[in-house]
């Protein structure tokens, strides 16, 4: 099947690199067909030490330069630069690269919206005008007696300003609380425009230009805030507007949701435009008809990454897998198509899917493989896209001749906990809050808040470091949220839904069980971290745990991310105000001015948060527990006093 088998003197244990049981049967399936992944890779593939402590150069073409890590003062590059410049000229383009990525796909979000509150494109509409309507009083425009197509011109106007402004503030500072916009203000952290920002950073990282490693810090903020605050905020909050805000589904996840008599497609990538075409085309009468007259019992849509978990969250669609599992998936047999477009497609894709005959079908006009077929999507005529996609998944389908093995482990948990429901949640229709959490954050009952996000990653055994983390967490009485593949991970250990509360610590475990809700709770993809942002924002606003958001007895970690949007966000929340532990590996030298900028300094010279690094889940859980705590001891609530629970009938009394 495959061109040639892997090599036996390199074949490393399967259960050692995932704890996936559906992952670790399908590569045994693909060992067993000589079929090739980004375990198989990752295994014979060694990571370059010094390029992993962001030790050399290579930004002109006098070089590439190599410093020692070991002694890093002891050698600088051809033109000069130390060790910390180098370090914060590749960590900056990190960030930028990140950036970009987030706020291109907000960008794309802001045309789509554009077009269609012009009337250009009909086949989408606004279907939450409330949000839009909040959304734009959250930037000062007035909605009273508009009409709704009126406030969303005057949106797009306004939300604009993101990318394209060259001076001023972006609008979303608007939503920054006081002190913490107060502090940006005071060390000019403040984004403009992403594409002013991001132009800047990458002039400043040129040869020969900045080369102070605190200049280059502050410049790499902005661009991280215009990330956070700006591109993955507009492109969550246009996704609501136009599809309609999450609220609580449940969903099934895992590869069990796939179905042997089934014509299966599945999306993988991070835009929401393509999968509500798709969703609307496998339903689709004449494509159901058609597939039934393949042998189908009909269409089965599923979804990977990071627009499933946007789907799953919006729409219930069930969840196949995260990152580490879309190669594994197309080694059942099941797979008819694999639909992609943007960010985290791996092109060893292609290889598996000719290996299974299962076609990888691009749509994005910035993500083209070779060997994989193109079909391009358009938002003016989206049906024609999607509806082709489909026809060929029907057409394999009907050709299937491979043998099919699908596992059968499928988990239910609960997702959508957009921050609009959880303010409803809390407080109900007319007394929406985040006071109660607040109050049982005060009285003790929870510890606080962290969010556990981020990709999976072959360098760490798949799933189990979320996993084990977060358990800990929980045991802590920490409450948590959670973004992009983690969320599957958790999902598929069982641990979003409301009966995981017995696994939480006695506070938690009542909140839950009072409120009805899981101790984790599932906001949608990696972009939608920006709801996290907005939930610390209104921790502040609701009073009673400080004036900023580095006030909050709040903690924040990517234990297995692989990516440089993960970069982007890890920066945005630490400027933000949170403290922020990764995991993996981290690209900087220890005991370096640079580091100590980014592990301390952010903290103690600004007031803002920090990062932190370690592999070990428990150690990790440890750190951010340790940080909730100095928190709530500045805050004078480390004795909380005791409260009792409202329940529904006591809500009503008042």
């Amino acid at each position: 099947m495959a061109e040639k088998k892997a090599s036996k003197e390199k074949l490393f244990n399967i259960r050692d690199v995932s704890i996936s049981e559906s992952t670790i049967q399908m590569l045994e399936k693909a060992r067993r067909d000589g079929v090739e992944t980004a375990f198989d890779r990752a295994a014979n593939m060694k990571a370059c030490p010094i390029g992993a402590d962001s030790a050399c150069c290579k930004h002109c073409f006098m070089g590439p330069c190599r410093l020692n890590a070991k002694d890093p003062y002891g050698k600088v590059g051809v033109c000069g630069a130390t060790i910390d410049t180098i370090m914060a000229r590749n960590f900056a383009r990190n960030v930028v690269s990140g950036c970009a990525a987030h706020t291109d796909h907000g960008m794309g979000m802001l045309d789509l919206f554009r077009e269609v509150v012009n009337g250009h494109i009909k086949e989408y509409e606004i279907k939450d005008v409330q949000k839009l309507e909040q959304v734009a009083q959250s930037v000062g425009i007035e909605t009273e007696g508009k009409t709704t197509d009126a406030i969303a011109k005057e949106l797009y106007a306004e939300l604009e300003r993101t990318y394209t402004q060259i001076e001023g503030e972006i609008p979303f500072a608007s939503r920054v609380p006081a002190k913490t916009l107060e502090t940006w203000r005071k060390f000019n952290f403040v984004p403009r425009g992403a594409m002013r920002e991001i132009m800047e950073m990458m002039h400043r990282t040129h040869i020969g230009v900045d080369q102070d490693h605190e200049n280059i810090a502050q410049q790499f903020t902005r661009v991280a805030l215009a990330d956070g605050w700006g591109g993955s905020l507009v492109a969550t909050e246009i996704s609501d507007i136009l599809y309609g805000t999450p609220r609580p589904v449940a969903v099934e996840t895992d590869m069990g949701v796939l179905k042997e008599d089934y014509v299966n497609i599945i999306v993988h990538g991070h835009e929401p435009n393509m999968f509500e075409s798709m969703l609307v085309s496998v339903n689709e009468p004449a494509l159901v008809q058609a597939a039934k007259d393949a042998g189908a019992k009909g269409i089965n849509l599923a979804g990977m990454c990071c627009s499933g978990a946007e789907m799953m969250s919006r729409h219930g669609v069930p969840h196949a897998g995260n990152f580490m599992s879309t190669e594994a998936v197309i080694c059942t047999g099941a797979v008819d198509a694999m639909i992609v477009d943007i960010q985290c497609i791996k092109q060893g894709l292609v290889k598996v899917g000719q290996c299974y005959n299962t076609p990888i079908i691009t749509t994005n006009t910035r993500c083209h493989m070779d060997g994989a077929v193109h079909i391009q999507f358009n938002d003016h005529t989206p049906s024609e896209c999607t509806d082709e996609c489909v026809i060929k998944a029907i057409s394999r389908f009907k050709n299937r001749k491979l043998p099919i093995e699908i596992p059968r482990q499928k988990c239910v948990g609960i997702h959508g906990f957009s921050h609009e429901y959880i303010n409803y949640m809390l407080g109900g229709t007319f007394r929406a809050s985040y006071t109660p959490l607040n109050d049982n954050i005060i009285n003790g009952k929870i510890r606080g808040v962290a969010g556990v996000v981020g990709c999976t990653n072959p360098r760490v055994k798949q799933d189990w470091v979320h996993v084990e983390l977060v358990k800990e967490l929980i045991k802590n009485d920490v409450l948590v949220v959670q973004t992009g593949c983690s969320q599957v991970s958790l999902a598929n250990a069982g641990l979003l839904t409301p009966e995981a509360a017995h696994l939480a610590g006695a506070g938690l475990a009542e909140v839950c069980e009072t409120v009805g809700m899981p101790p984790v709770l599932g906001l949608g993809s990696c972009v939608d971290n920006s709801r996290i942002l907005i939930a610390c924002a209104e921790m502040v606003k609701m009073g009673g745990l400080g004036d900023s958001i580095a006030d909050l007895p709040v903690a924040g970690a990517a234990p297995e991310y692989m990516s440089e949007k993960a970069i982007s966000i890890g920066h945005y929340f630490v400027a933000s105000g949170v403290y922020t532990v990764f995991g993996v590996t981290f690209p900087i030298v220890k005991d370096t001015k640079f580091h100590k900028l980014l592990f301390n300094d952010f903290e103690e010279k600004y007031g803002l948060g920090k990062w932190g690094f370690h592999e070990d889940p428990y150690e990790m859980a440890r750190m951010m527990i340790a940080h909730i705590d100095k928190k709530r001891k500045a805050l004078g609530i480390d004795k909380g006093k005791e409260r009792v629970m409202m329940d529904f009938a006591d809500r009503q009394a008042l």
